[in-house]
């Protein structure tokens, strides 16, 4: 019995060895990324320990630090250029929408978009990723939609054992669309993926590669088989940004262009920068300087949306409750992702106000009486830039 428990030892110490060697093999060759996830997938348990630890090296990337130095905001601002006539290829318009987009990406956050069918929600983002070479999935949310089908879940094999198939929120460019169609744990599954950049599947948590986006679509025509976002749920989203109907040029433009029949290949787009040079000036962009008087400002907008009577605000009457610390932060990332889309290493009090709608509307809440009104949390916002000092 001893010998042959010492023959079976021996053969899996072989076996693992050989492993080990493939694995070498393939580490030497950093572009094999097919062969290293297929040895993760199909191989044992004891297998797949070793490919983890041969792996898990990660190369320490070295950012500078101190204040961002003009030659580095004119260089971002110039591939930020290239990146907008490109996307002007293939998108008609939503020139609002798109600086929206790359303000959050900037700044490192996450957008809810709302808006009805066929406006280019898709084809934004799609545009997008395909312009800074970044992968994109996209998941259509639906009532019966199950948490498994974002994060991935755990699959047994009698002969290869468990192994782990991650789900499409393992990406660049996700597209959550029609986000509000899904029950609240499918929301939620997405919603921790996004604030914690990791999932946990079975016991194992696995890290989203960066850059990562997500943009959350809502439909405010259908009200049928809809969960609404909690409020809570909402707050992390840094922007909320309205996409609208193209004007008459715009939508005559579309027909020129055959947008929605021809397909995407047909676009020709050119890659322009890479998803590391966005990881680049998502660094760059906290090196912008905000001065202590623009913090303020900041600070006197958020409590204007809490205290509203401090700040004698006409419409104060219809806050139900204000924004979130939050908020805050958003504003102060936001408006220097702005800036460095203006070409600026430095915030000043417009790049605040650019931002501060986007930032904002989604994280007041109207009482009863300004819901009766159809007050618009939009005409709070521009009543409290009215009213709070400019510095």
């Amino acid at each position: 019995m001893k010998t042959g428990k010492k023959k079976v030892i021996s053969v899996k110490k072989n076996r693992l060895t050989k492993i080990k060697k493939k694995v070498s093999s393939i580490v030497k060759n950093t572009s094999l990324k097919k062969e290293k996830n297929h040895l993760e997938r199909n191989l044992p348990s004891n297998g797949g320990n070793i490919i983890k630890k041969v792996f898990s090296k990660k190369p320490v990337i070295k950012y500078k630090t101190g204040r961002a130095s003009e030659s580095e905001v004119k260089k971002c601002k110039k591939d930020l250029d290239l990146v907008r006539k490109e996307i002007a290829n293939g998108v008609v318009g939503q020139d609002n929408v798109i600086s929206g987009l790359l303000r959050a990406i900037l700044a490192k956050g996450h957008v809810l978009v709302e808006g009805v069918p066929g406006i280019a929600k898709t084809l934004i983002i799609r545009v997008l990723a395909h312009v800074t070479t970044s992968d994109f999935k996209r998941i259509q949310f639906t009532a019966d939609l199950l948490p498994t089908d974002i994060i991935g879940l755990t699959t047994y094999d009698p002969k290869m054992g468990f192994s782990v198939v991650k789900g499409p929120v393992f990406t660049n460019f996700l597209l959550a669309d029609e986000i509000n169609r899904a029950p609240a744990k499918v929301q939620s599954a997405l919603l921790e993926a996004m604030q914690e950049k990791q999932v946990t599947i079975g016991k194992n948590s696995f890290g989203i590669t960066e850059p990562f986006f997500v943009l959350a679509t809502q439909n405010p025509i259908e009200s049928v088989a809809i969960f609404p976002l909690p409020e809570a749920q909402i707050d992390r989203f840094l922007f909320k940004l309205f996409i609208g109907y193209p004007d008459i040029k715009e939508e005559q433009s579309i027909l020129q262009k055959n947008i929605t029949i021809g397909s995407f290949e047909n676009f020709n787009l050119r890659s322009v920068i890479s998803s590391q040079e966005i990881i680049k000036m998502q660094e760059i962009v906290k090196r912008i300087y905000l001065s202590p008087e623009v913090e303020r400002y900041i600070v006197r907008l958020v409590d204007a949306t809490r205290f509203p009577d401090k700040y004698k605000l006409k419409n104060g009457k219809y806050v139900g409750w204000g924004s979130s610390p939050r908020a805050g932060i958003g504003m102060f990332i936001a408006a220097k992702a702005d800036a460095l889309l203006e070409g600026k290493n430095y915030v000043t009090p417009k790049n605040v106000k650019n931002i501060a709608h986007d930032v904002l509307r989604h994280r007041i809440i109207l009482n009863y009486e300004g819901q009766a009104e159809n007050l618009k949390t939009d005409d709070i916002i521009s009543e409290i830039l009215l009213k709070v000092p400019t510095p």
